[in-house]
């Protein structure tokens, strides 16, 4: 995984410390209860659903492993801005399931994002989070200033906007 272009490769892992010198966004929302729902908010996850109901398009989707690459992008058509990334971290648990994925060349940001939904006991609470660090790596996305991160709140809620389908059909 040396085409990353960050070196804090793994610290939106859950419990971890965003590193300095970024920007941080950490939304933890209850999206539903129970094993049905936190069973179809990781099937959504395996698929790439959250991130396509982000407003991402994913090109030959292979399921979440670390050392998978990811060719994202975001938006439509000819305009669609190029996001690839390479999964970092995945964790598998009876009740935790997410991955992280950093950035490679190409990718208008520098950092990393994850994913996770939590279920407190089979019948308890489910939770989905984005954890993300970054910074602009593309001219225009330094140009761009507050306008990139309002992008990446509005992602971000329709990340959760998607988990939170999923999670009740």
């Amino acid at each position: 995984m040396s085409d990353l272009t960050y070196p804090e490769v793994g610290f939106t892992r859950p419990g971890m410390d965003l590193p300095a010198g970024y920007h941080h966004v950490t939304v933890r929302a209850r999206v539903g209860a129970g094993d049905r729902a936190f069973q179809s908010v990781v099937a959504e996850m395996r698929e790439w659903g959250i991130h396509r109901g982000g407003g991402l398009t994913v090109r030959d989707p292979q399921p979440p492993a670390i050392g998978v690459r990811v060719d994202a992008r975001l938006g439509v058509g000819p305009l669609a801005l190029p996001a690839p990334v390479r999964v970092v971290w995945l964790h598998d648990e009876e009740d935790l399931y997410g991955y992280g994925f950093g950035t490679v060349a190409g990718h208008p940001a520098t950092g990393e994002e994850a994913f996770i939904v939590t279920r407190a006991g089979a019948g308890g609470a489910v939770y989905f989070e984005v954890r993300a660090f970054s910074r602009p790596a593309a001219w225009y996305l330094r140009l761009g200033g507050p306008v990139g991160r309002l992008a990446q709140r509005m992602v971000t809620s329709r990340y959760v906007a998607a988990a939170r389908r999923a999670a009740n059909p």
